[in-house]
C-alpha cells in the first residue's frame, strides 16, 4: 500500500513539473517556465514521493 502511495506522489510531482506546451514555440513566456508549481512544489513531490517509497522497502511486515 505504501508503495503505490510512493508512486501515486511521484506521478503528480513528474506531470506537475512537465506542465503543459506554449501556444507559439516562438515566444518565451517566462511565467509559465519559472513558475512556483514547476520548481518549488513538483520536485518537493518527487523527494516525498522516494522518501516514501524508502519507508515502503524498509518498513518491516505485520506477519513478521
Amino acid at each position: 500500500m505504501w508503495m503505490l502511495i510512493g508512486l501515486a506522489v511521484l506521478a503528480l510531482g513528474f506531470f506537475l513539473m512537465a506542465g503543459g506546451k506554449s501556444s507559439d514555440p516562438n515566444v518565451f513566456n517566462e511565467k509559465d517556465v519559472y513558475s512556483t508549481t514547476r520548481i518549488t512544489i513538483a520536485p518537493m513531490l518527487i523527494i516525498a514521493g522516494f522518501i516514501i517509497e524508502i519507508f515502503a522497502i524498509m518498513k518491516k511486515s505485520k506477519a513478521n
